[in-house]
């Protein structure tokens, strides 16, 4: 399966946790909109009020690390993320990512698929996903792949 991916991205770095990605005094909130404007504050206050629709966060090894919780990738997702690119994830994020939608990739060197620099043409090797993850990310999640799978609204 090839899938392109195209957006601007913003560049983050090592060790990024599920506190920086989503702090825990945040979790009550459950409006999306509002969940996605305290995205990645952890990091920086100014990315996720400047962060582009469909952008691509870009980060380095064990993205994602930290608790197990799922808001993180909800985050992204509502602040507009259309995917992580990553030299690495912590396992229980890459299958949360993978879980509610959001697409993470794994580019070793970051900083078989290829992400492909627009501005300079330098071509990065990626790692490809399962086939059941790649069906999980069409279907926009595990909740509407079951969904679809048994008929329920």
């Amino acid at each position: 399966m090839n899938t392109k991916i195209t957006g601007k991205i913003i560049v983050v770095g090592d060790n990024i946790d599920t506190d920086q990605i989503y702090p825990g005094r945040f979790l009550a909130i459950t409006d999306p909109k509002e969940i996605g404007s305290h995205c990645l504050c952890g990091v920086s206050e100014d990315i996720a009020p400047n962060f582009p629709k469909g952008g691509i966060v870009v980060a380095g090894r064990n993205f994602g690390c930290g608790s197990s919780r799922e808001h993180a990738p909800i985050a992204l997702l509502s602040m507009g993320a259309s995917a992580v690119l990553a030299d690495s994830f912590a396992r229980i994020f890459f299958r949360n990512a993978v879980n509610l939608g959001l697409l993470p990739v794994i580019c070793k060197g970051i900083s078989a698929g290829t992400v492909t620099v627009q501005e300079t043409g330098e071509a990065l090797p990626c790692e490809q996903l399962g086939d059941q993850a790649m069906k999980i990310l069409e279907a926009g999640g595990i909740k509407p792949l079951m969904r679809a799978r048994f008929g329920k609204q």
